[in-house]
């Protein structure tokens, strides 16, 4: 059933990801709010780079790109077809994620390195350039430490380390395999954290318990939830955490310390499962109204600033042009079909379904009312 009174016009969205349970209730629910959406399989997706415009298959056959929302949800084993397809999008669609966010927090490094610049509140973390440092640092640090490989969600890429034997003999392992790593801080927190989903401007919280010894608190890991309250100051963390990471939904983790609220990773294309139970709100809805509110939003702002400058260039989109201007412009192609950019229908006051006079003269085409 759509959603009546809408804001807009028609609206198309397309909605990419790897077809989860969370993602299936978030296609259900844009279809109340758009009047098309598209739900495409994320690895069935190809694209073609090269040349002035990235071409998109699913499944090998090709899509159109003529949509005014694009969703992508995809977990870090596809963060260069992710940023790809965002590019592909980029600025002709409202998407809530930023094409360069998904490099950023699909790996733990970048994501430090950006939220530190922000001024997010993090757990002491430590980034080595040679192994030699390492050594040196793991014989006099503090026990327990957390160690972080660069790309893992849902727990994965964390590993607990309770001692400097158990820490030289991982670290051994990373030497060899030359793998990229973060040394960071234990704190203790009773195998408790918080998980914040920002949508827009509303922020949803809930607490994730762990199970039995297991440290990591997610819940594809075992782990139960629980209501938190969501104070201002988390408020606060969260919009300051996802503007750093220039999105509009994401969810953040964060260790509820005596320091203090302290953010440990962003992610991206987060489940809703856990949080619908542990908050009693519908989230796939929330972030399909965002969505089509947001997209409405960036529709009007196109439509100013399109209009701003055919003010500029002395074109009126009413069709009220009495002096020669040219536009160079591209044709979109539909089959055999030449499709005119929308402003230059609306000035030459093209209508549908009514005859026209088309003359070739020397390479010019010339049309002209038939009547």
């Amino acid at each position: 059933m759509k959603i009546k009174n809408k804001l807009s016009d028609k609206m198309r969205c397309a909605f990419f990801s790897l077809g989860s349970k969370s993602s299936q209730w978030t296609y259900e629910a844009l279809k109340k709010f758009f009047d098309e959406v598209i739900h495409y399989n994320l690895k069935g997706v190809e694209i073609s780079l090269g040349g002035k415009d990235s071409n998109i298959f699913v499944d090998g056959k090709p899509i159109e790109k003529n949509f005014d929302c694009v969703y992508i949800k995809g977990s870090y084993r596809y963060s260069t077809a992710l940023r790809a397809l965002s590019e592909a999008f980029f600025n002709q669609a409202y998407q809530p994620i930023h094409p360069a966010s998904f490099d950023i927090g699909h790996d733990k490094i970048l994501t430090h390195l950006v939220l530190e610049k922000a001024g997010v509140p993090m757990p002491k973390t430590y980034l080595f350039s040679n192994y030699a440092s390492v050594k040196s640092f793991i014989k006099t640090a503090q026990y327990p430490l957390i160690v972080k490989l660069p790309r893992g969600t849902q727990g994965k890429g964390v590993i607990y380390i309770e001692s400097f034997a158990a820490a030289s003999s991982f670290l051994d392992a990373l030497a060899q395999l030359k793998q990229p790593f973060l040394i960071q801080e234990y704190v203790e927190t009773d195998g408790i954290d918080y998980r914040l989903l920002v949508i827009g401007e509303k922020v949803f919280g809930y607490k994730r318990i762990a199970n039995g010894e297991e440290k990591r608190a997610n819940v594809h890991l075992g782990g139960s939830v629980g209501r938190i309250e969501v104070t201002q100051e988390l408020k606060k963390i969260a919009f300051k955490t996802a503007k750093a990471m220039n999105a509009d939904i994401c969810a953040i983790d964060i260790l509820p310390t005596y320091k203090g609220p302290l953010v440990i990773e962003v992610n991206l294309s987060p489940g809703l499962q856990g949080a619908t139970q542990a908050t009693g709100v519908n989230l796939a809805e929330v972030i399909a109204e965002q969505l089509y509110r947001n997209t409405v939003r960036f529709k009007d702002k196109q439509s100013k600033e399109k209009a701003n400058l055919f003010s500029e260039l002395g074109i009126s989109l009413d069709g009220e042009n009495n002096n020669k201007v040219e536009i160079i412009s591209e044709f979109e192609f539909k089959g055999n079909n030449v499709i005119l950019p929308q402003y230059i229908a609306k000035a030459c006051r093209f209508k549908p379904a009514k005859n026209y006079k088309f003359v070739v003269d020397n390479n010019k085409l010339i049309i002209s009312d038939s009547e």
